[in-house]
């Protein structure tokens, strides 16, 4: 990674030797047609569909840790929690264009394209937000519901004001990596994704096979860079709730 950093500066436009120091192929991309809309597929499929993780996940892990379910019942569930981080990424997007298949002869709202793309996403995302958040749940004493019941407050009182202050390192640390997943996933968007929907992992694959060049470098370093950012701000919040 250091080495596609160094050849992003780089005034030679190929090979390997060092030409001079150069920021031109990082104004090339700002005016790059494919490239901004690549990017902006990415950012807004990878927003959308955190929300979207977050709040399911957030709720996942809620129900499972605070409904006296079954002990046969809860084990399913954490069984299917952990399917999607198990499961390899190849076999996961075969499976989403089978499902999607037959959502297509109810619906052309899933051809592929921007939904089927945020679908996908949330299927994998869910389960990391709702580790992440059950980790810290499991942190908090169970006191804390008596503790609130005794001074006469309501279940939305109770999680405005008490579980929700308290779980949001942990929601905040999970909607972090689940940006992150969404913003690096190649496999899933792959399969899932229109023509109008590229984003920039695909961008960068397309553009490989035809011969690696410094836009290619720069792009890449700043997905890193920015991937890198949001993994050490997530992982710090992880350990602050800890």
């Amino acid at each position: 990674m250091l080495a596609v950093a160094l050849f992003s500066f780089n005034k030679t436009r190929h090979g390997l030797s060092w030409g001079g120091f150069t920021l031109g192929w990082y104004a090339r991309l700002a005016q790059d047609p494919a490239i901004l809309e690549a990017a902006r597929n990415t950012f807004l499929l990878a927003g959308v569909s955190t929300l979207l993780a977050t709040l399911l996940g957030t709720l996942f892990a809620l129900g499972l840790e605070r409904h006296p379910f079954a002990p046969r019942v809860r084990a399913f569930l954490e069984d299917i929690l952990h399917l999607p981080v198990v499961t390899p990424d190849l076999i996961l997007a075969a499976a989403l264009v089978v499902a999607f298949g037959f959502l297509r002869a109810v619906s052309s709202l899933f051809e592929p394209g921007f939904l089927p793309m945020v679908i996908g996403h949330v299927t994998f995302q869910v389960a990391f937000v709702a580790l992440v958040v059950m980790s810290r749940l499991r942190s908090l004493p169970k006191e804390l519901d008596e503790a609130a019941r005794d001074l006469y407050a309501t279940y939305p009182d109770y999680l405005r004001r008490v579980l929700l202050p308290l779980l949001t390192p942990g929601i905040v640390a999970g909607a972090m990596l689940a940006f992150t997943l969404s913003l690096d996933d190649f496999v899933i968007s792959f399969f899932t994704a229109g023509p109008t929907s590229q984003t920039l992992p695909l961008i960068i694959y397309a553009s490989t096979r035809r011969g690696i060049t410094p836009e290619i470098h720069a792009v890449s370093t700043l997905v890193f860079s920015l991937t890198l950012v949001l993994v050490l701000l997530g992982e710090r919040l992880t350990r602050r709730s800890a």
